[in-house]
């Protein structure tokens, strides 16, 4: 599937309606909680205006953008680690993607049922929290069952790994996520005791604001249902995207060619949706690469950090099995020298090998062997 996002928060917070608008997939949005049961999926477009710009100097035929998959999973309630609401169900659905959109709901509404019966995010938010951290918990205890018999064999890993269970069991014990969890035990340890755990996952929110409050900016400082959001997002080192879930689900219903017309009229430059895409590529530490010539200009998505070879593999395995070099030419060379010929005049394009890094907004050309 990819890189995903999932979509979670409390029943009725808007959560099936973003995700319609974001993929128009039309995912059924009811007003009664666990409307949703299987998780919906959609794959989305990640804006990027270089492609145009790319594609615009070598004459390309068609443009392929990068792609998000956004996963709509059901609301969860209090008590959904101990199976309340299909909460095992919905549970498992989280653990299985990449990054995690909180949808929170910051707007009064008589005729839309609050699960807890009144609009207040941070709680909201902590209901959310404490479930997935109980849940997280359970998952460590079984952890620590499986690695106990071999840690007291004597078997130095499993005892090295049994011991930071054991800190970790006790951090989450005090409802602490796993985010905040630190060791003295050697990071990959630590991270591999809890790369799967729910309240580990890279988290953004998304407040769902009515239609007047679209174009809000949040200040955590304020006292709005926004700005609780956003003091408790700058708390934990987060970001807030602010979204109007009706607004969007009407951007989604017109044309393209009447969306910007209609995003002006609203006084937003740049959907919410749109929006909320470059914040989870941005969450997920992702970058992009393009590879551009005549036929097509197309945008790949990897991870920040990630290889040569193993860039060229997202394109084809054998682009990776086969490797030789890569001739890379950065975006803003490309542009400023007009294309690739240029470029190449200039000597700006180079040759890279198999410990090249790659970056963000680079064009690659793969040299490699069948």
């Amino acid at each position: 599937m990819g890189f995903t996002c999932g979509i979670i928060g409390l029943p009725n917070v808007g959560k099936s309606t973003i995700f319609n608008a974001l993929t128009s997939a039309k995912a059924a949005a009811a007003n009664f909680p666990f409307c949703t049961i299987e998780p919906n999926t959609g794959a989305v477009p990640v804006p990027d205006p270089r492609l145009d710009v790319l594609a615009k100097l070598a004459k390309s035929e068609k443009i392929i953008p990068t792609q998000i998959t956004f996963v709509d999973i059901a609301g969860l309630i209090r008590g959904a680690s101990k199976g309340e609401g299909l909460g095992n169900q919905f549970l498992g659905h989280i653990r299985s993607v990449d990054a995690v959109a909180h949808v929170v709901r910051c707007f009064d509404d008589s005729n839309i049922i609050h699960v807890d019966g009144k609009v207040d995010p941070i709680r909201d938010i902590e209901t959310i929290d404490i479930e997935l951290t109980l849940s997280d918990l359970d998952s460590t205890q079984k952890m620590l069952s499986k690695v106990e018999k071999t840690a007291k064999s004597g078997d130095k890993e499993a005892k090295a790994q049994f011991a930071v269970l054991q800190e970790l069991e006790a951090h989450l014990s005090k409802g602490q996520p796993a985010r905040t969890f630190q060791s003295k035990a050697s990071p990959e340890l630590v991270s591999a005791v809890t790369s799967n755990l729910l309240t580990a996952k890279p988290t953004l929110f998304v407040a769902n604001v009515q239609e007047a409050d679209v174009t809000t900016t949040p200040d955590p400082a304020g006292e709005r249902y926004v700005d609780q959001v956003a003091r408790l997002a700058h708390e934990r080192g987060s970001k807030v995207v602010v979204i109007s879930g009706k607004v969007e689900s009407e951007i989604a219903e017109l044309a393209p060619e009447e969306r910007k017309e209609y995003m002006q009229a609203i006084g937003v430059e740049m959907s919410g949706l749109d929006r909320l895409t470059i914040a989870g590529y941005k969450l997920l530490e992702l970058i992009t690469f393009f590879t551009v010539g005549p036929k097509e200009t197309h945008a790949w998505t990897i991870k920040n950090g990630t290889l040569c070879p193993q860039a060229a593999g997202k394109i084809h395995t054998d682009f990776e099995r086969g490797f030789i070099r890569a001739e890379v030419i950065s975006y803003e060379d490309y542009i400023n020298f007009g294309g690739e010929l240029g470029a190449k005049e200039k000597g700006r394009l180079r040759v890279e090998g198999k410990e090249y890094l790659m970056r963000d907004g680079d064009i690659v050309h793969f040299r490699f062997n069948v």
